[in-house]
């Protein structure tokens, strides 16, 4: 990697912010990288889903380029889905990307731009099956990699989606020295998913179905607008 080496992330109202600043740890620590933080001003803070405020370092004006466009996830996804600016940003900025990331429902809004059409991509689970009407082939795994689209699946898969990318970058070694410096040794607390209780996991199926379900129509009607593959 030459530097300076611009790294965009996405930052919006709603978002979920662990989405963002778990891979910004990683990506602020390659030699030689320029993070911005953008939403379309950067004159007040975006708050996320949880109440979380960050100030964005660019507006979508204030941005030519990038070589690693980034896009979280979280549930004010739902209202980019549509949202003209944003998509536009997007597209705009995958023209020269080398790599274009997500993590979480991120995914989605990088298949609403018409950017994972023909991609293998990951997703939360609980989305996962909606990008399939953004013409993506929906992968359920941590990190899927298809040529230069890398996708995270759930929140917490940030930091392994950033520590992926910083070795593709910077190489292991840089990325291994990175995973040190963060203390980055992941032992889950709770078994994973396919080892949780068939009851636990209708219970949260069944507390985010009304969202699931807008989503799902975000993602349809997406979809309908893109052009055939």
């Amino acid at each position: 990697m030459l530097p300076p080496f611009h790294i965009v992330m996405l930052a919006y109202p709603g978002m979920t912010q662990l989405d963002l600043t778990g891979p910004f740890e990683v990506f602020a620590r390659l030699p030689g990288a320029k993070v911005d933080i953008v939403w379309k001003t950067r004159r007040n803070p975006v708050v996320d889903a949880l109440g979380l405020a960050i100030l964005p370092t660019s507006g979508f004006s204030e941005v030519a380029g990038c070589h690693l466009l980034f896009v979280p996830g979280g549930p004010g996804q739902l209202d980019l889905m549509e949202d003209g600016p944003t998509l536009d940003f997007l597209r705009r900025m995958a023209v020269e990307a080398s790599y274009i990331t997500s993590v979480s429902t991120g995914s989605l809004l990088l298949g609403a731009a018409g950017l994972l059409t023909g991609y293998r991509a990951t997703c939360h689970w609980l989305s996962l099956p909606q990008l399939s009407h953004l013409g993506a082939v929906p992968v359920e795994e941590r990190v899927v990699v298809d040529r230069n689209r890398f996708t995270g699946a759930g929140t917490s898969s940030g930091i392994d989606l950033a520590l992926r990318l910083a070795a593709e970058i910077a190489g292991e070694e840089e990325a291994r020295r990175i995973a040190l410096a963060i203390e980055y040794q992941p032992e889950p607390a709770f078994p994973p998913r396919a080892g949780e209780d068939p009851g636990l996991v209708a219970e949260v199926r069944g507390k985010t179905a009304a969202f699931q379900e807008k989503r799902e129509a975000a993602a349809r009607r997406a979809g309908a607008r893109l052009p055939p593959a």
